[in-house]
């Protein structure tokens, strides 16, 4: 276990930062780990590739926590303007657009999305999702009147992750072969 109170949490700064985010991506993306530890631990399902990552911090800095300078969680952060990046986000884009909340059309509102999230797998259970998430919120709820995301229905440990947060769900995705739940999170 890692304390949290060596932990700095702040907005992506370099390319060393996406880097770091990279490197802890890969190792837990669905497709790298056994059927065991995507149970157990969860998983992250995109692939950004680096010139991705920097397009994402160029228009919206991401949430990173580090440690002693190893990035040991982020919330990438991202809106509409992304779209035409890559394909799952474009995909759930289209499909948020096509839904309301509180009886207004989101395809006529600016949301945030949260392109992914993510926590080394040495410091879970400590609440380092709930903090990244808070810092995400601290630094972008002025811009945006909601959080939204997607997470694999299979993902239950981000599931119950994001219900604890505040998220609320709005639809389901369904992306390659895969089913997702879009969930919400009321800024206002």
């Amino acid at each position: 276990m890692y304390e949290l109170f060596r932990m700095q949490i702040r907005l992506t700064q370099s390319s060393e930062d996406l880097g770091g985010i990279k490197s802890l991506q890969s190792q837990n993306l669905k497709v790298n780990l056994s059927e065991a530890e995507k149970i157990s631990e969860g998983f992250v399902t995109a692939s950004y590739t680096m010139e991705a990552l920097e397009h994402m911090h160029h228009l919206l800095p991401s949430v990173i926590a580090v440690d002693h300078d190893k990035i040991v969680g982020y919330a990438l952060v991202l809106d509409k303007r992304f779209k035409g990046t890559h394909q799952l986000i474009d995909d759930l884009i289209e499909n948020i657009d096509r839904h309301s909340f509180q009886n207004q059309n989101l395809a006529n509102v600016n949301y945030a999305v949260v392109g992914q999230l993510c926590v080394d797998k040495q410091y879970r259970g400590q609440g380092l999702a709930s903090k990244l998430y808070q810092s995400f919120r601290d630094h972008y709820s002025k811009l945006f009147p909601y959080c939204i995301t997607d997470v694999d229905k299979s993902n239950i440990r981000s599931l119950q992750a994001h219900y604890k947060t505040g998220f609320q769900t709005l639809g389901q995705l369904q992306f390659e072969n895969a089913d997702f739940e879009i969930v919400l999170w009321d800024w206002k």
